[in-house]
């Protein structure tokens, strides 16, 4: 253990976050920006997240937010400088393992989505740390990010028709505080059951940004059927959501590009099948 751990563990006696020396500290993998370990107190197991303020901070007030929710790790600890970040630890594996996506939507409905808190309006849009001014700039601003990195996967056509529905996003909207990074890969299974959402990187937007995300983040059972049975079971559903869900394959395929390129084909089948969708839907 080095020594920069050891005064943290310090510091978190000190505050009574801990009651006593860890019996296991142990650096964990997957951790994209974040620096993990897995503390051991007696009975209990935390997690120790260390990245600078713009990561812990929202971190911490999403947490803070949503303290009440289940499917959440409990916050234990938001270190004054925002440097670190103490929570409870949710056993179970990140491991999808084939379990039935419309199941595991449907949990997320009703487990986390449908616990959503509405925010001030001069919070502005997006992401915490650095908010938009509204919902549509955005969702511009991702999408403009994802033009520039998708590659030859899409054409000219495809760019517009996106451009085209962002520029229909209504403004006239309620702001949530949302996950914002709500994909399968950061979701907590037992048994083929969700049970836990970790790894939040907050956005203020509408609920459903959150469920298209999860239903965009894996390459299986992307079709309307699987997205209109699990929509039904959330609380708030604004119009034009298959616009989002067009929008979110975009992004998608960009992050395919970038990470998981053994995915492409499925995407850009169900990118072919959603966009006559899209433009039945909108009489194109």
């Amino acid at each position: 253990m080095d020594t920069r751990i050891k005064k943290i563990i310090a510091e978190l006696i000190k505050q009574n976050v801990i009651a006593t020396e860890p019996s296991r500290c142990k650096k964990l993998s997957g951790g994209t920006v974040s620096e993990l370990y897995l503390l051991k107190v007696d009975d209990s197991e935390y997690v120790l997240k260390l990245n600078g303020p713009e990561v812990t901070g929202p971190e911490a007030l999403f947490l803070d937010t949503y303290k009440e929710v289940g499917m959440l790790p409990k916050l234990h600890y938001l270190d004054p400088s925002k440097t670190f970040i103490v929570y409870s630890f949710i056993s179970g594996s990140t491991d999808y393992n084939g379990s039935n996506k419309k199941k595991v939507l449907k949990e997320l409905a009703e487990g986390l989505i449908n616990q959503y808190e509405k925010v001030a309006p001069e919070s502005g849009w997006g992401w915490v740390d650095s908010p938009s001014t509204s919902w549509q700039e955005f969702l511009g601003n991702e999408v403009s990010h994802a033009k520039e990195a998708i590659g030859s996967s899409l054409g000219p056509a495809d760019h517009q028709f996106i451009a085209g529905l962002v520029e229909k996003v209504g403004v006239k909207t309620e702001a949530y505080l949302l996950h914002g990074d709500c994909g399968f890969h950061n979701f907590i299974f037992n048994e083929g059951q969700l049970t836990g959402v970790i790894d939040p990187a907050p956005v203020i937007g509408i609920p459903v940004y959150d469920f298209v995300y999860a239903f965009c983040s894996t390459p299986d059972d992307l079709t309307k059927e699987t997205f209109d049975y699990a929509a039904r079971f959330l609380r708030v559903r604004p119009s034009a959501n298959y616009d989002l869900v067009l929008i979110g394959l975009y992004l998608r395929i960009t992050l395919c590009g970038k990470h998981h390129p053994e995915d492409l084909t499925y995407y850009m089948e169900a990118w072919s099948d959603w966009l006559k969708i899209v433009e039945r839907e909108n009489g194109s």
